[in-house]
């Protein structure tokens, strides 16, 4: 799967690391509202191009899923700012 690094070069695989760790920043600096959103900007970083094959939970279990989410930001990042905005799409 990850047989492309073996033809890179040294430059070559400090750019493809540098990319990666853009892709990880940028997910990684995600807040607010963007929290919750699809990202497939990060998969497209692999090499590999697939159409991800996602499944989507009902609506109320999916809400549950958003309402545990949150919970477990209270949890891991109770200090975090509020971020009390409303979602204008």
């Amino acid at each position: 799967m990850d047989d492309d690094l073996d033809s890179m070069d040294r430059d070559m695989l400090t750019a493809e690391v540098k990319k990666l760790r853009a892709g990880i920043r940028a997910h990684r600096d995600t807040t607010g509202h963007d929290l919750c959103w699809h990202h497939p900007d990060l998969w497209d970083l692999l090499p590999e191009k697939t159409e991800p094959s996602i499944a989507v939970p009902p609506w109320p279990k999916f809400m549950r899923g958003c309402i545990r989410y949150r919970q477990s930001l209270d949890e891991q990042a109770p200090g975090a700012p509020v971020h009390d905005k409303e979602f204008n799409g």
